[in-house]
């Protein structure tokens, strides 16, 4: 399968449960796979990710429900909950700002290339989990539930949490996608 048949099955699948296609080792091993390969400006592998499984899964989606303290339905937590795992992806500031201070001609452009570089660690999981038949979708809870995260996983203080990819089996196949206009988002000059 190539790059484009794989990205064309990664799609945002919301009804996910906790039987997955293959093991828990597997994905892991995939995690850490598309973590070594995603490039990063300047090598800085600013990128950190953690793995939450079984009652670690469990807990950070009760952990979410309490920090918006009701202002999310239950419901909704729970669709993410109800899956396998979540991979929260972090930057890692120290990184940044090492390399800020390293070159200092492109200290402005550090951070912008580390949210680049963790968007594309974020699509290259998504594909690959989907390359093994695992469905996911990408959450964005963050800031309000960064300090119960914190304080769940010991997250060092020197990282930001940017977005949540609950996965899992899949439950149900989404909606067929509309067709787009590509051109208005392309444009040719020759």
């Amino acid at each position: 399968m190539g790059i484009s048949d794989s990205l064309a099955k990664r799609r945002s699948y919301y009804k996910l449960n906790k039987n997955l296609p293959v093991s828990q080792d597997e994905v892991i091993k995939t995690i850490k796979t598309m973590t070594e390969l995603v490039p990063d400006a300047f090598n800085m592998k600013s990128a950190r990710v953690i793995i939450a499984l079984n009652d670690k899964q469990n807990k950070l989606w009760d952990e979410i429900y309490d920090a918006f303290g009701g202002k999310v339905a239950r419901e909704k937590i729970d669709s993410f909950k109800s899956a396998a795992g979540t991979i929260l992806y972090f930057i890692d500031n120290d990184v940044v700002t090492t390399m800020q201070d390293k070159f200092p001609l492109y200290a402005a452009n550090f951070p912008i290339w580390a949210n680049q570089a963790n968007g594309m660690l974020q699509i290259a999981i998504w594909t690959a989990l989907r390359e093994l038949n695992i469905g996911a979708n990408i959450q964005h809870y963050n800031p309000v539930i960064d300090e119960a995260v914190a304080k769940l996983f010991n997250v060092p203080e020197n990282y930001t949490l940017i977005a949540q990819m609950p996965f899992g089996g899949i439950a149900e196949e989404p909606a067929p996608k509309d067709k787009e206009d590509i051109s208005l988002r392309v444009k040719v000059e020759k």
